[in-house]
């Protein structure tokens, strides 16, 4: 379609804007209202920001690298249900005409280009999990659930609670239908007051675009139902935490798998094991973009939970369908269970792609799979495997000395992204925690 053609079927659909999309180094959609009729103006230049003003652009304050220019991409265009009249759209980032190399989409678009070359295509499956929260009015604004009877001692798949939030739920459903998603289920998470929608897999671009949207969509309705849908990975220090695990597989060009090989071990080719042997060589540099937050390594801890599961990756290891290791196969492909949903999901899925990629290319040989309970392991005493960093700090440094890993992302972004993550560290250590005070104000 001509931009013309396009302007007047977004017109005879009722739209007078789009909302021209981006996001920041941090994973946070950013964006502006401009008009539908200018449609041609910012597919080909760029709807136009302040540099400066965005998390890790990395643009000067003055010349023509200053201004940040969103390039809507025009087969991402469709009317929002949350916003009459509103047309989203996705952005690449560039700067002074070019392909801006610390806009997270464009380091992986770089990263698919690199598997394009090999005549490969990787699908994702995303699984979002969140909280639905509320604030309370207290001295500390403390955050609680916002549903104040989801308190059961083991929460999973809870029907009541279910029924309780059916408004907010049916909202879901049906504004995630008409943004186009094939949803495959919702449920009641391991964490009262976390929740679960998944829906179908995509090419690892389409994946990444389609996550963001479904964020905006969530805010969004929870919104109006006077809630606050949350991504940070573990707001309550008992409960379970939430993950946004990836579900990987890899086709070749005649669509047939380049992990699947039912004789092979755990199901996998020689391909896909090297693919998941890349994985947990570069774990420890990929945390920091997998787990970019200094709540993230709250989620990573071998620690109790009030339900009684936790199923969080603290240990470097893989097996089949085990649910404690850091890669778990099944059916012939990988879940990749280290992101969580505070992550760039670009960044982290470019990051994944690079070292998994990169498994093959040095044609890495995973250690022996995993048939245990690392959890029930652990308590045992016995020897485990080696653990992912304990701390944002720890993961930051191990991506700065990851230099190979870093050279395949991208190093302007990955430094930039180190320089911003640092400072948040540094932040966060300044901050005196109700448990110092509770611990050590009269200890001593």
């Amino acid at each position: 379609m001509t931009h013309q053609e396009r302007i007047a079927t977004l017109q005879a659909q009722g739209l007078h804007s789009i909302l021209a999309q981006f996001c920041d180094i941090h994973g946070v959609a950013k964006g502006k209202l401009v008009p539908v009729g200018n449609l041609g103006e910012w597919v080909e230049q760029g709807a136009g920001f302040s540099g400066p003003s965005i998390w890790g652009t990395g643009l000067p304050r003055m010349g023509p690298r200053s201004e940040y220019y969103g390039r809507i991409q025009p087969y991402s265009l469709r009317a929002l249900p949350y916003m009459p009249g509103v047309a989203h759209a996705v952005c690449d980032g560039f700067a002074g005409g070019q392909p801006l190399d610390t806009c997270s989409r464009q380091v992986l678009k770089a990263a698919v280009a690199r598997l394009d070359a090999r005549g490969w295509k990787l699908w994702v499956g995303i699984e979002p999990e969140f909280f639905l929260l509320k604030t309370a009015a207290t001295a500390d604004t403390q955050w609680q659930r916002a549903d104040a009877h989801d308190a059961l001692d083991k929460p999973s798949y809870d029907i009541r609670a279910i029924l309780r939030n059916q408004d907010f739920l049916e909202a879901m459903r049906s504004t995630l239908v008409a943004l186009g998603f094939d949803l495959q289920q919702i449920d009641h998470e391991d964490a009262c007051g976390q929740y679960e929608i998944n829906y179908r897999f995509d090419h690892a671009l389409a994946a990444a675009d389609r996550f963001m949207l479904f964020k905006q969509a969530a805010h969004a309705v929870a919104t109006q139902h006077g809630a606050v849908f949350s991504c940070m990975p573990k707001p309550f220090a008992h409960a379970p935490g939430s993950g946004l695990h990836f579900h990987l597989s890899i086709t070749d060009a005649d669509g047939h798998s380049v992990f699947s090989q039912a004789d092979g071990l755990l199901g996998l080719s020689a391909l896909g094991q090297q693919f998941a042997a890349g994985l947990l060589h570069h774990a420890d540099a990929l945390s920091a973009l997998c787990a970019p937050t200094a709540n993230s390594y709250k989620r990573l801890a071998a620690s109790s939970s009030v339900s009684g599961t936790t199923w969080s990756p603290v240990w470097k290891a893989w097996g089949d369908n085990n649910r404690t290791c850091l890669v778990r196969t099944v059916a012939g492909r990988m879940e990749w269970r280290l992101p969580d949903p505070s992550c760039n999901i670009y960044a982290a899925l470019a990051a994944t792609l690079c070292a998994g990629l990169d498994g093959m290319d040095q044609r890495l040989s995973p250690p022996a799979p995993c048939d245990d309970d690392l959890y029930q392991r652990h308590a045992s005493g016995a020897p485990m495997p080696a653990r992912l960093p304990r701390d944002l700090a720890a993961a930051l440094d191990a991506l700065q000395d990851n230099a190979a890993l870093r050279g395949l992302v991208g190093d302007a972004f990955c430094q930039l992204f180190l320089e911003v993550k640092r400072a948040e560290w540094d932040a966060y250590s300044q901050q005196v925690s109700a448990w110092e005070l509770q611990r050590y104000a009269g200890f001593f």
